[in-house]
């Protein structure tokens, strides 16, 4: 078969069980069974044995210890502390609870590097206080739903892990190049935050004095060191993402059941559980991603496109945008990490023949991914804030579309200027980028 036959199966047959609902982990290795059964050279064993060869990986325990990490401090309350430090910065610009939204999830977002995490644990504590303070259930909603997605990217960042560890691309360099682009949308959001709150009058708080702004940083400051021991252990090559990830579990626990004494031994078992679950969810999407990407692989469809593309001689700007734009729709639809593996692997010989840099092509990538968490029908950030908003998800999409539109300029600005996300791994990772 050729490339095309074999995509004009794949694909298809992929879109037809995610419109039957069938999860999409199933939907992937499914959708691999007509061409394994098609083409005598494949057996079915493959399809196990490619799923068997992604799982082991040293890299992806990664992803089970960030969650873990994560769930840790949210159980151990540091989201408290990183409010009452986000209050005493911008409380006291017009709309205060919402800026204080947006800079808590920036804040967390360098301590969990999951963004479902942010949205479930923010969303809880945020979303009935600004409803109570009179704040639009629906931008409510949506500020928090947004600005969730800043947790995979701001470092550190699981989606950052997997696709340095599937591209054997350098995870310190896409750290460092997520710390710019996680700033601008930061930034982006609460222009419109500001906006909105001009048009709505919504409340401020005071400013803070002197003396609180220091009791507040002086409590956030241990919570707020995860993020440099973390990066600054990977980039200064004292550990790996892997021996990190499992740094940021230890140093969380002595956290919340030492230090803070907000976790008791008898609630480590839930946590372990839920963190196990959502683990096993993401672990499980990459084993049948990766048999579907095999197969794009096998049938040279990646070579194929990138013949196809030869004729119209497309450049970094171009490439950028195409890339920008195939994740963004698949990003609707599927989660990050499948994604990854499968449009990825596709698309980075394309990227490669049009000479983005492999950091560049990442940020991009992972940047309209994390737009796919707030825009349906995938949505899941969007899914969690409106479950603790109780509202429907119809009621907070056109929000959702107003605050979107500034962070695609943030996009497009990383797409025509890559030297603004290059900075920082040029300046302290120059050997390896």
């Amino acid at each position: 078969m050729t490339p095309w036959e074999v995509s004009a199966i794949l694909f298809p047959v992929f879109g037809v069980l995610v419109l039957l609902r069938i999860p999409v982990a199933f939907a992937l290795g499914l959708s691999c069974v007509p061409v394994f059964m098609l083409d005598p050279r494949l057996t079915p064993f493959l399809l196990m044995n490619e799923m068997f060869k992604s799982y082991n990986a040293f890299v992806l325990l990664a992803v089970p210890f960030f969650l873990l990490a994560a769930n840790i401090m949210n159980a151990a309350g540091i989201t408290d502390r990183l409010v009452r430090l986000s209050q005493a910065l911008v409380g006291h610009l017009p709309g205060g609870l919402g800026h204080i939204n947006v800079v808590v999830s920036m804040l967390f977002a360098g301590i969990s590097g999951s963004s479902t995490a942010d949205a479930a644990g923010i969303g809880s504590l945020l979303i009935p206080q600004m409803k109570k303070q009179g704040f639009a259930p629906s931008f409510t909603v949506a500020v928090t739903a947004c600005s969730s997605v800043m947790g995979v990217i701001i470092p550190p960042s699981i989606l950052m892990v997997v696709w340095g560890g599937l591209m054997t691309v350098s995870i310190g360099g896409l750290f460092l190049a997520g710390v710019i682009p996680g700033i601008l949308v930061a930034l982006s959001q609460m222009i419109t935050v500001y906006i909105y709150a001009k048009i709505y009058n919504y409340p401020i708080y005071s400013r803070s004095t002197f003396k609180e702004a220091a009791l507040a940083i002086v409590q956030a400051i241990l919570p707020l060191m995860t993020p440099m021991i973390i990066v600054g252990g990977i980039v200064g090559g004292l550990f790996t993402p892997t021996e990190a990830s499992a740094i940021a579990v230890f140093y969380s626990l002595i956290l919340g059941v030492v230090i803070y004494n907000t976790i008791k031994i008898k609630d480590v078992p839930k946590v372990l559980y839920e963190s196990a679950r959502f683990a096993a969810i993401s672990l499980f999407c990459v084993g049948t991603a990766s048999a579907f990407g095999w197969l794009l692989a096998y049938y040279k469809v990646p070579l194929a496109l990138v013949a196809y593309l030869k004729q119209f001689g497309v450049g970094p700007v171009s490439t950028g945008l195409i890339v920008a734009g195939a994740f963004l729709f698949i990003g609707m639809f599927i989660d990050a990490i499948p994604a990854i593996i499968i449009l990825g692997t596709v698309l980075w010989p394309v990227a490669e023949f049009a000479g983005l840099h492999p950091i560049h092509f990442a940020i991009i990538g992972v940047i309209s991914l994390a737009f796919g968490l707030v825009t349906p029908p995938y949505g899941l950030c969007l899914l969690i804030a409106c479950a603790i908003g109780n509202i429907k998800l119809g009621r907070a999409l056109k929000d959702v579309a107003i605050i979107l539109l500034p962070m695609l300029a943030v996009l497009l600005t990383v797409i025509l200027f890559p030297d603004i996300i290059m900075f920082l791994p040029r300046l302290f990772l120059s050997k390896f980028v």
